[in-house]
């Protein structure tokens, strides 16, 4: 399954980032391969309660068998991430056997860096944040939540807070820009693949934006998983968002692929 996912490492991050996740066992994932003729030509991997999600190099005849495999299992399937084809031709087809609707939920893109290009200086410093600083990563990271998923849950936050926390260091982490021993930005790594980690997590108040901070702290944060020897960084941005869409590219991110979110709806009665 790996080499099939690495094949396209950068579009594939977030699979092969869960599935190397410290403490994520077997039991907490529901993983579809689908083969033909002893070739892999299709995955899919689910972490309920979260979406499924389709691996880039699915083949659209694979879709199929997915639908069969998962409208028998006894896991909830409450939406579907992907490649914009294969989501939006596997919200389709599941719609139609289970009788559910699905709504758009978001548009994104998909961003690889291999080196750090120079931006504007701002004030201040990155360091990793630590466990004084849990109140306010729980409430950076609700509102990071609500604002780019739409989701609002202070008990949520406060687990993610401590995954990160937690460590190991190499696998993930938040960080935070400083200046003079006050926090203005945030940004975290997690989900190691082979050659890369993802850069997640990046958040700034409102009344704190429009001056670099972002820029800044995504840049070192950048920078130094390089210099550890990680040959690239990956992200995720909301289409509709131009203004990170910009930063992230001046930075030195290229986009590698476009993935779409469906959310899925009980059927009515």
């Amino acid at each position: 399954m790996l080499p099939f996912l690495s094949e396209r490492e950068a579009e594939n991050c977030l699979p092969i980032g869960i599935l190397a996740t410290p403490g994520l066992e077997a039991r907490d994932r529901h993983l579809g391969l689908v083969e033909a003729g002893g070739e892999v030509v299709g995955v899919a991997l689910m972490t309920p309660p979260a979406a499924l999600l389709i691996a880039a190099g699915t083949r659209p005849s694979a879709l199929g068998a997915l639908v069969d495999d998962l409208a028998t299992s006894p896991f909830p399937v409450s939406g579907v991430m992907g490649p914009t084809d294969l989501a939006g031709a596997f919200a389709d087809a599941w719609c139609a056997e289970t009788g559910c609707s699905a709504r758009h939920a978001m548009a994104e893109r998909i961003y690889q860096l291999e080196a750090v290009r120079p931006t504007p200086g701002a004030p201040g410093g990155i360091r990793r944040a630590t466990q004084a600083d849990r109140p306010l990563l729980i409430e950076w990271l609700d509102a990071f939540a609500r604002e780019a998923l739409g989701e609002a849950d202070l008990a949520a936050a406060g687990e993610i807070a401590d995954r990160y926390l937690a460590g190991p260091a190499s696998v993930r982490g938040l960080f935070l820009w400083d200046i003079d021993g006050t926090p203005v930005s945030m940004a975290g790594i997690a989900g190691p693949t082979p050659n890369g980690i993802r850069v997640n997590a990046v958040y700034t108040p409102p009344r704190l934006r429009g001056r670099g901070y972002a820029t800044a702290c995504v840049a070192e944060l950048s920078r130094a998983q390089l210099r550890v020897g990680r040959r690239y960084c990956f992200l995720f941005t909301n289409l509709a968002n131009a203004t990170s869409n910009e930063i992230y590219q001046r930075i030195g991110y290229v986009a590698v692929g476009d993935v779409d979110r469906y959310e899925f709806s009980a059927p009515t009665s």
